[in-house]
């Protein structure tokens, strides 16, 4: 499973890091923000599938297939010789990311005993830790090699996590199939649902990439699939309330819906502030601060290990305060938008502040992130661990494909010349090739003017973080009491024969426990 988790996110965390070099030698300057976005738009496409899926057939086929993708996609990447096979690569790991990310973390949570799960979970988020300089393994790949072997070394832990995968996990038979057949579980499979909710998405989210940055708001191009995408998700939500027989998210994830519901809140924004940290800030820094690989590389480990160790201590916290989420909530809410909102006061002249607010937002974030689709977890029947996941896995993904799509925009620099063009685009050295930019003296100082349209660019991205962060904060203050659900019970146990499945099964029955969907 570590394999597994690891895999699904280091395709994004180093590609993420190395954008100039990718679009210097690939072309598609004005397009590369796809890469980022088409491995999104398909993680949380696949997540409401994955989720049934999983609960209904088991883990093991569902994880062998995401391997699978993210094999086939880091070789696609690492093939390409255009950018949009580039980004068809990024969106076939996304698949695979989402399948594996998702499977990982519900493995891990339904083999713990309740009041540990966030103890075995922090377990499998630590096992990130070697991947935590990311931005810097990616920029000195890419500066004294070629962006393409992040590609091969993405591509061979992938292959590593199949074969270990395919070889030791085996896990007993799924209760909510027991006495089922094939061709039944089929139909308990929401197909409808799922391309109404994900063609609503991609319609939608790709109405607002489009929309002042390729086409004019008021365009057809950008209107049309926002229109349509509201039409299908809104189509989406009454059917899944109305009409269909086997929901997506059944009622019976709701055994405390005022938690539930203020969880997904939480991770809705805390998943919009991961992007704009994450991936906003390796460029910002590259821009605002120099170009040098090794101390872009190293600016960016003040964000990677916080992240991580928030995570972990607040997973850890969730079993030994005995689930008091509301006060770790709170914190990990203040922190992450105190820190979010402080980053909005960087510029080139301030270097030496950016490590504390990176820590404190790194802090907050991580906090959030993972240990609010625990609980979900902790909350949630037995039988459904995999669907709730899937569900605060997608609300995380909208977050952040949404904010990526209208911070790309504020984030573009006004065009003033070609010259501006080069240093949003970071294509510094093609400066040296326009007209009348012939001494380095000349260069520096249209670089610099770069750099300042970038300084002045980020704030407004910062900005909204706070007013987000303020209603995370009044979210985790109503916050109720998991307590009750601490205990030593264990969801699935991995040496269980399927005999054994179907007399736990028929026991929750005739204590009318169980659950159908």
């Amino acid at each position: 499973m570590a394999f597994l988790w690891t895999g699904s996110q280091i395709p994004l965390y180093l590609y993420g890091a190395i954008p100039p070099y990718i679009y210097s030698d690939l072309g598609g300057a004005d397009r590369w923000t796809w890469f980022v976005l088409g491995n999104l738009f398909a993680l949380g496409a696949v997540c409401p599938f994955v989720g049934s899926l999983s609960d209904l057939f088991g883990r093991r086929y569902v994880a062998l297939f995401g391997a699978f993708l993210l094999v086939l996609g880091n070789i696609v990447t690492s093939t390409a010789h255009t950018m949009n096979t580039f980004i068809a690569g990024m969106a076939i790991a996304g698949a695979g990311a989402g399948i594996n990310e998702l499977t990982s973390l519900a493995v891990a949570s339904e083999l713990a005993p309740t009041k540990k799960r966030g103890t075995y979970v922090a377990a499998l988020i630590f096992t990130i830790l070697p991947f935590c300089p990311s931005v810097l393994y990616g920029q000195l790949i890419a500066s004294r090699g070629t962006w393409r072997y992040v590609g091969l070394f993405c591509g061979v832990w992938a292959f590593i996590g199949l074969v270990l995968t395919a070889i030791f996990y085996h896990p007993p038979p799924r209760e909510l199939t027991v006495g089922m057949s094939r061709r039944e579980v089929l139909k308990r499979v929401d197909f409808i649902g799922g391309f109404l909710s994900i063609s609503g998405l991609l319609l939608f989210m790709a109405g607002i990439q489009w929309g002042g940055y390729q086409y004019a708001w008021g365009s057809a191009h950008v209107l049309a699939p926002m229109i349509i995408g509201l039409a299908l998700f809104a189509a989406f939500c009454i059917y899944e309330w109305k009409f269909a027989p086997y929901p997506m998210f059944p009622r019976a994830i709701a055994k405390e819906p005022g938690i539930l519901l203020l969880t997904l809140v939480i991770t809705f924004i805390s998943g919009s502030n991961f992007f704009s940290v994450l991936l906003f800030w390796p460029t910002q820094s590259y821009n605002s601060y120099g170009h040098d690989p090794l101390s872009v590389g190293i600016r960016n480990l003040a964000l990677g290990f916080p992240i991580l160790a928030g995570a972990c201590i607040i997973l850890v916290l969730i079993g030994l305060t005995g689930g008091k989420i509301r006060e770790l909530m709170v914190v990990s809410c203040i922190f992450m938008t105190a820190g979010c909102g402080a980053m909005a006061a960087l510029n080139e002249h301030n270097l030496y502040i950016v490590y504390p607010i990176l820590i404190i937002s790194g802090l907050g974030i991580g906090g959030i992130v993972v240990p609010a689709s625990i609980i979900s977890t902790i909350i949630c029947p037995d039988e459904l661990i995999a669907t709730v996941a899937a569900l605060t896995l997608a609300i995380q993904a909208i977050a952040i494909i949404g904010k990526a799509c209208y911070e790309i925009g504020v984030t573009n620099p006004k065009i003033i010349g070609e010259a501006i063009v080069l240093t949003g685009a970071s294509l510094l050295d093609d400066i040296r090739l326009l007209p009348g930019i012939n001494t380095t003296a000349k260069w520096e100082h249209v670089v610099s003017a770069g750099q300042i349209a970038y300084v002045r660019s980020y704030p407004p991205v910062y900005y909204v973080s706070i007013a987000f962060g303020g209603i995370s904060i009044v979210c985790s203050l109503f916050l109720g009491d998991i307590k009750k659900y601490m205990t030593d019970h264990v969801a699935v146990r991995i040496d269980d024969s399927p005999e054994q499945v179907r007399a736990h099964h028929v026991h929750r029955e005739h204590l009318g426990t169980a659950v159908r969907v």
